[in-house]
C-alpha cells in the first residue's frame, strides 16, 4: 500500500481546499489510537478521521461518523479544552515527509489569542498523533515513547519536538540533476531501492513506476545506468515531482478483478494491464481501498477455520487418491494372468513334469509368448494358480475402480468448496459454505440438529443487453440456480474442467442470445472460478434443458452431454452488478 509522501501532499492540498478558516467543532476519541473531529468550514460540517494505529495508520475526510465512548480518555479531553472551537489557519506537510502538521488558533481561558499545533505522523508502526504549543514543545500525544523504548526520539509531555533523521535521504523537491546522480549511483544497490531509500515521499510501488517510465530495468544496479537511462530517470522522477509542486494529483485505486491491488495519488506504470478506477478525492480513494480491503481481510479471517477443514480434507483425499491409483496400476497384469491360465490349458499338456517356463502361441496377439511355471507343482496346476491371481487382481480392481471414482468426485466437491470461499464477499456467504460441510459430515452440527438460517443471495448481474445473470457463490446456490430458477431455455455456463460458479442467463423467450450476452456470461463462468486471472479460460454453455443431475451425485455436481465452448479471459471490467 502506498501511503506515501505523494498521497499525503495529496491528502494535504485536499484538506487546503476544505479545511482552512475552518473551526473545530468536535473532537472524539473513537479508537485508543484514533480521533474523529468534527470540522464546521462555511455551512458544512467536514469530519476528519486520523489514525496513529501501527498496523493501519491513515487519515482521510469522511461522512461516517462512529460511536466514542462514554467517557472521553484523557488526550480527547485535552484537547477539547485547548481546541474546541479553534480555527484552522494552516495545513502543511514538512518535506514530503509522511506527516500532516495542523496550525490552529484559539482563545485561552483569559480570552488571549493562542496557536497550537496538531502532528499526524503516518510512520507505520512509529505513528502518533502529538500536540505542541507554539514554541514546539509537547503537551501531550496520543502515545506516550520514552527513551527506553526508543533510543531517536522521546514523545513526552515536556520535550521538544523534532523529526527524526533515521534515514539519510534527500528532499525531493529540493533536488537538482547533480544531487539526483550522485544519490542514484551512490550506493551498490538496484535502481528502484536507490529511489525508495534516498528520497523522502517516494514508497517502493512509485518508484517501480518510475523505472517503468523511464525504460529502466529497476532491479540494475543504479551504479551501472549508462548517461541517456541516468537522463531518462531523472526526467521520470522530475515529471512525478512537477504533478506534486503543481498539485495535479489522479487519485486511483486499480483493481484486479473485484479485488484492490493498490492505490495512489499519481499513475502507477505497473498497473496499465489492471482497471482503475479514478476518483476527485484522495479521501475517497482511501475510504474506498480500506473498507475494500478490510472486507478481504475480514473474510479471510473469518473463513480460516473453513480452510483449514477443505484443506485436511483434500490433502487426506489426494494421499488416498494417489495411493489407490498406485494400486490399480498393479491390477493391471490381470489380463496377463489369465492368458497364461488359459495357454498352460491349451498347451501344457505337452510339457515335461518339472519345467520351469514353456512356450506357447497367444492366440489373442498371434504371438510367441513365455510363459513362467511353478516346477514344485504339476505343469496344468499352475493354469489354477493364474487363474487364482486373476480373479483376486479382477476384484481388486473393480473394488478400486469404484473407490477412485468416489474418492476423485469427493476431491472435486472439496476443491469446488475451496473456491466457493475465494468467492465469499460476505459472512453470510461463508454461513452457507459451512452449513455445506456439516451436510458433507465435515463439520458436526450444534444446536439440535436444526439448520442455520441462509440469507445469502447469488450475484446478481445485468447483460449490456439487458439480459439478467445470476452467478452461485457456491454448491447449494449453483443447485438451486441450475434446478430451481432456470427454465429449459435458459442458458448455462460453466468453467470446463475447473471448479466455479454455475451461472444462468435468463432468455426472454428467444432461442438465441446476442453473442456480446455469451462473451458476458463467459467472463463470469471464468472469473468465479478457479481459473480467475487467467487470460484464456475454456467456458462450456449449453441450454438449461441439456443439463442433468446424476442419481447420487454430490451438490453441485452435473452432467451434460452436448455442448458449446468458447475460450475467454476472467475480466468482469464494466458488468453490472445489481445484488449479491
Amino acid at each position: 500500500m502506498a501511503f506515501d509522501g505523494i498521497v499525503i501532499a495529496n491528502l494535504v492540498k485536499e484538506l487546503n481546499d476544505k479545511l482552512i478558516e475552518g473551526r473545530i467543532y468536535k473532537i472524539a476519541q473513537t479508537e485508543e489510537d484514533e480521533l474523529l473531529l468534527t470540522i464546521k468550514s462555511g455551512k458544512e460540517q467536514i469530519r476528519l478521521l486520523m489514525s496513529a494505529s501501527a498496523s493501519l495508520p491513515l487519515m482521510y475526510v469522511t461522512d461516517k461518523n462512529k460511536p466514542s465512548p462514554m467517557t472521553a480518555p484523557n488526550f480527547c479531553m485535552l484537547l477539547r479544552k485547548h481546541l474546541q472551537n479553534g480555527r484552522i489557519t494552516r495545513i502543511y506537510q514538512p518535506n514530503l515527509e509522511r506527516i500532516v502538521n495542523f496550525e490552529v488558533e484559539h482563545l485561552n481561558e483569559l480570552g488571549d489569542l493562542c496557536k497550537k499545533t496538531l502532528i499526524i505522523e503516518l510512520m507505520g508502526k512509529h505513528s502518533n498523533i502529538i500536540f505542541c504549543n507554539e514554541s514546539g514543545m509537547i503537551i501531550d500525544s496520543i502515545k506516550h515513547i520514552s527513551a527506553q523504548t526508543s533510543s531517536l526520539r522521546e514523545v513526552l509531555p515536556g520535550r521538544d519536538y523534532f523529526i527524526p533523521k533515521t534515514m539519510d535521504k534527500e528532499n525531493p523537491r529540493e533536488c537538482n540533476q547533480q544531487k539526483f546522480r550522485e544519490r542514484i549511483q551512490g550506493k551498490p544497490i538496484s535502481v528502484m531501492k536507490s529511489l525508495y531509500q534516498s528520497f523522502t515521499g517516494i514508497s517502493p510501488a512509485v518508484a517501480v513506476s518510475i523505472c517503468e517510465t523511464a525504460g529502466v530495468d529497476g532491479q540494475r544496479g543504479g551504479n551501472t545506468l549508462e548517461e541517456f537511462q541516468l537522463e531518462g530517470l531523472y526526467l521520470a522522477f522530475c515529471k512525478v515531482m512537477v504533478q506534486v509542486e503543481e498539485g495535479k494529483f489522479t487519485p486511483v485505486i486499480y483493481y484486479k478483478g473485484k479485488e484492490p491491488m493498490e492505490f495512489s495519488a499519481v499513475r502507477l506504470h505497473q498497473f496499465a494491464d489492471c482497471q482503475a478506477a479514478e476518483y476527485d478525492s484522495i479521501s475517497k480513494v482511501l475510504e474506498q481501498y480500506y473498507a475494500e480491503k478490510n472486507t478481504i481481510t475480514r473474510i479471510r479471517q473469518k473463513s480460516a477455520d473453513l480452510r483449514r477443514i477443505v484443506q485436511t480434507a483434500l490433502e487426506r483425499n489426494y494421499k488416498k487418491y494417489d495411493l489407490q491409483l498406485k494400486q490399480l496400476k498393479d491390477t493391471e497384469k490381470r489380463e496377463k494372468y489369465k492368458v497364461y491360465g488359459e495357454l498352460i490349458n491349451t498347451y501344457g499338456y505337452g510339457v515335461a513334469a518339472g519345467s520351469k517356463s514353456m512356450e506357447a502361441l497367444n492366440y489373442y496377439t498371434n504371438e510367441m509368448v513365455r510363459v513362467p511355471l511353478d516346477d514344485t507343482i504339476p505343469v496344468l496346476e499352475n493354469a489354477k494358480k493364474y487363474f487364482d491371481k486373476y480373479n483376486k487382481l479382477k476384484r481388486t480392481y473393480e473394488a478400486l475402480s469404484e473407490l477412485t471414482k468416489e474418492v476423485k468426485e469427493e476431491i472435486i466437491h472439496l476443491e469446488s468448496i475451496q473456491t466457493s470461499l475465494d468467492i465469499a464477499l460476505k459472512e453470510e456467504d461463508l454461513v452457507e459454505i459451512k452449513e455445506e460441510l456439516t451436510e458433507s459430515g465435515y463439520i458436526r452440527r450444534k444446536g439440535g440438529g436444526k439448520r442455520v438460517k441462509i440469507t445469502s443471495k447469488p450475484f446478481h448481474y445485468l447483460s449490456s443487453d439487458g439480459y439478467d445473470i445470476y452467478v452461485g457463490k457456491n454448491n447449494i446456490q449453483n443447485e438451486e440456480l441450475t434446478f430451481q430458477l432456470a427454465t429449459g431455455n435458459d442458458w448455462w455456463f460453466h468453467a470446463k474442467g475447473i471448479p466455479g460458479s454455475h451461472v444462468i442467463v435468463k432468455g426472454k423467450g428467444e432461442e438465441e442470445l446476442p453473442d456480446r450476452v455469451f462473451e458476458e456470461a463467459g467472463k463470469l463462468a471464468a472469473y468465479y472460478s478457479k481459473g480467475r486471472g487467467n487470460d484464456k479460460v475454456e467456458i462450456d454453455y449449453i441450454q438449461k434443458k441439456h443439463v442433468k443431475k446424476p442419481a447420487g451425485g454430490k451438490l453441485g455436481f452435473v452432467v451434460y452431454y452436448t455442448n458449446y465452448s468458447l475460450v475467454i479471459d476472467s475480466d468482469i471490467t464494466g458488468l453490472t452488478l445489481i445484488s449479491g
